[in-house]
């Protein structure tokens, strides 16, 4: 045989390998989208969304380097889905774990958790309709909770308020502590404060606010921001004339709405970009 029929022997047959080698190779790169389509996984999209719910309040200046934020898990109603201990701008997919309705981490894999989380397992054991936690110390808010000043909705955005957020003082079941949820006893009775409301303050501490989706509980954490800050200013110049508690549930059915938080959503995601 000569050794150009030789060498084109040789190239068929390596163009007929590589492609199925490389077929071979890229294969497990198709597991985790496989691994997403789990029905006992939580849905990717919540997880995604669980991140940028992080980024979104540490952009809109509502958590800092502390403060979180987590979701029910969709599989499980019994877990729900948290970052590890990190700063809320810097989480990636990688950081979210799950947790079980205790608190505990199902798999760490070595890394530290929020010293808080027991705020999330007691609200999600106590309010089936709660699908997600938010738990900051957003500045303007922090004044409501140690004066005897209530918060209520100044304006349409935070009618969610109604007729103003209760005031947790963790004083009353524990004494003197050093202010934070860090058991599920102190979990449980913040979650009593918390009744049936949208947001409980934190006297000396932050606040924490719940909703029915990451979307509103997204909105309503920022919401809350911007309504301490107006009522704050409104105090200044006169008397306040609230929204009635008629009036802010008429607004709070439109603007605390699906389709209307929405929107900021979609403008608060626009200014995070791709995430990671």
């Amino acid at each position: 045989m000569s050794k150009f029929k030789l060498a084109m022997i040789v190239a068929l047959c390596a163009a007929v390998v590589v492609p199925a080698f490389t077929r071979a190779t890229q294969a497990p790169a198709s597991s985790p989208t496989a691994s997403a389509a789990d029905p006992k996984l939580p849905d990717p999209k919540l997880i995604e969304d669980l991140v940028y719910a992080n980024r979104i309040l540490s952009d809109q200046g509502v958590v800092d380097a502390f403060g979180h934020v987590s979701a029910r898990d969709d599989k499980d109603p019994n877990r729900f889905l948290l970052a590890r201990s990190v700063a809320p701008a810097l989480v990636t997919k990688s950081d979210i774990l799950e947790f079980d309705r205790d608190g505990e981490p199902i798999d760490a894999r070595g890394r530290a958790v929020y010293l808080e989380r027991f705020i999330h397992a007691a609200i999600y054991r106590a309010r089936p309709d709660v699908k997600a936690i938010v738990h900051s110390h957003s500045p303007a808010v922090i004044p409501f909770g140690v004066t005897g000043t209530i918060l209520r909705p100044i304006y349409h955005m935070s009618a969610f308020l109604g007729a103003g957020a209760p005031v947790f003082e963790i004083r009353n079941g524990a004494g003197m502590t050093n202010m934070m949820i860090t058991d599920n006893k102190l979990g449980d009775a913040l979650a009593k404060s918390l009744g049936d409301g949208t947001v409980v303050l934190m006297r000396g501490h932050g606040s924490v606010a719940v909703g029915d989706s990451i979307l509103q509980v997204v909105h309503r954490a920022i919401y809350t921001e911007v309504n301490a800050r107006l009522q704050a200013e409104a105090a200044r110049l006169g008397p306040i004339n609230f929204l009635t508690p008629e009036e802010a549930a008429k607004a709070d059915a439109q603007t605390d709405s699906k389709a209307s938080i929405s929107r900021p959503w979609e403008l608060w995601k626009s200014r995070i970009g791709k995430i990671e």
